[in-house]
């Protein structure tokens, strides 16, 4: 099983990620055990999907907006975000949107090309697990979040700036 972050903490991943075929095939499923499942499979056998044994989560690529799945993620415990490249940041919108508007609690985790560099900033728009790209150690990528004591911008993870919270003490 593959190594990744987790609130703060490296853990074994017990999920697995299904991804179509590269003719755009939907996967096939598993019986059992605990799956990560593109949006399209989802939205086309969802019912299906929730009553298997095993757990279901879906994966959204940067393009595809939570509101496909709002009325789902009661019964979703993960939702997975894909970073196609380093330069497309949609995900980080996908993931606050989750968080503030969505009211999601369950787990939100990062796929694709997460870099120790982007862990902070991740967790700081909700993010809770990260898959770091093949390379990264996550041993070494946990230090990212100690690089920054703290911070003035409110955010999902603390919705109370900096200046607020030192005129509350």
């Amino acid at each position: 099983m593959a190594k990744l972050i987790q609130q703060r903490r490296v853990a074994t991943d017990p999920w697995h990620l299904l991804k179509s075929g590269a003719d755009g095939a939907p996967p096939s499923v598993p019986a059992e055990g605990d799956v990560i499942v593109p949006l399209s499979l989802w939205l086309a056998r969802k019912d299906a999907l929730a009553a298997r044994s095993g757990r279901t989560g879906v994966w959204l690529e940067s393009k595809d907006g939570p509101e496909a799945i709002a009325a789902d993620l009661a019964r979703l415990p993960l939702v997975a975000v894909n970073f196609p490249s380093l330069a497309d940041g949609r995900g980080y919108s996908v993931a606050r949107l989750l968080r503030e508007r969505y009211r999601y609690t369950g787990e939100v985790r990062a796929i694709g090309a997460v870099f120790k560099d982007t862990l902070l900033g991740m967790e700081r728009c909700g993010f809770d697990t990260f898959l770091l790209r093949d390379g990264e150690d996550a041993e070494d990528a946990i230090t990212a979040f100690d690089e920054l004591a703290d911070h003035y911008q409110a955010n999902a993870v603390q919705p109370i700036p900096l200046f607020r919270r030192r005129a509350a003490k």
